[in-house]
């Protein structure tokens, strides 16, 4: 890890100007961002066939089971599969390489040289 010690700032500072630090926030926000248009787009198609399609969303299904119903429930189901999509995400893509950052950030500010590859990541 290349971290400038001769850099002016707090150790947080200047961890968050590698490329390592600048990587674990790619791929965080490459995940993130696209989830949450996604999720907003489906939960904005829910507001407004409810608002504004109310024959297509009461139509029953079975029994008084109707569309909106089932897409009010699908909205629950959606939400957990994004936490645990995001969960595992994190797990493999972030985790790691966070990991080795708190290393690198932890010995800096033992005093010690950080001796941690943070380039090298498990994939």
């Amino acid at each position: 890890m290349s971290v400038d010690k001769s850099a002016t700032g707090t150790v947080y500072e200047r961890f968050q100007g590698t490329t390592e630090f600048q990587e674990l926030r790619r791929r965080f926000r490459r995940f993130v961002f696209p989830m949450t248009a996604a999720f907003l787009g489906w939960y904005l198609l829910y507001v407004v066939l409810s608002g504004w399609a109310r024959d297509f969303m009461g139509k029953e299904l079975f029994g008084s089971i109707n569309v909106a119903l089932v897409f009010g429930l699908l909205q629950f189901v959606s939400t957990f599969a994004i936490a645990y999509w995001y969960a595992r995400h994190a797990e493999r893509r972030l985790d790691p390489m966070a990991d080795r950052l708190r290393a690198g950030i932890e010995a800096e500010r033992a005093g010690g040289t950080p001796g941690v590859d943070v380039a090298k990541d498990a994939r």
